[in-house]
């Protein structure tokens, strides 16, 4: 075999070689650039971001595991509301329904000194008078601080709050519970 034919042989090897090369990364280019589609991926992360389970807030809440309900949420008309228990003065149990709205995780900073991971849905008022917070599970139960699942913030004020049964029984959540007790003088009593 000649020098000649074994250098022909290399260019053609050679030209095939950077054909290839060149398809190559083309295809990378091509297939990088359809992965990396940051439009799409905005709508996919807002999507999860707001795939919520906003039905771990239905039902009722109150501030002592030996009180009556005070708070209830419920779905209505496809939209999440929140009630107040009226006092026993009222013709009704619960006041007019007031709508709720989910609230981004980078807002809970402002109302839970609580890191946002642990928590997994949150939802208040549009004035944001009323806050709810369900605290991942796994958090509540490692967190000494947390004896409930759900924190409520009420007006500048943070705490949790416990979910109890309904009931459709008018409590006068305004009255003094220490109106009518009397405290005797220990020493008279010799």
């Amino acid at each position: 075999m000649s020098l000649r034919s074994k250098s022909l042989r290399s260019n053609i090897f050679y030209k095939n070689l950077s054909h290839l090369m060149v398809g190559v990364a083309a295809s990378s280019v091509l297939f990088l650039t359809a992965c990396n589609d940051s439009s799409s991926s905005k709508i996919d992360a807002k999507t999860v971001e707001t795939a919520a389970d906003l039905s771990v807030f239905e039902g009722c809440y109150t501030v002592s595991h030996d009180e009556p309900a005070q708070i209830k949420v419920s779905q209505q008309g496809g939209s999440w509301v929140m009630q107040m228990k009226e006092p026993a003065s009222a013709k009704r149990v619960w006041d007019d329904a007031e709508p709720l709205e989910v609230i981004e995780s980078s807002d809970i900073p402002k109302f839970f000194s609580i890191d946002p991971d642990n928590v997994d849905a949150v939802i208040g008022r549009p004035d944001r008078v009323l806050v709810l917070a369900h605290v991942k599970p796994v958090y509540a139960n490692i967190d000494p601080l947390l004896d409930s699942e759900y924190l409520s913030y009420i007006y500048k004020g943070a705490n949790t709050i416990y979910r109890v049964e309904c009931d459709d029984v008018n409590t006068d959540i305004l009255a003094n519970p220490h109106a009518n007790i009397i405290i005797d003088n220990v020493n008279d009593s010799v």
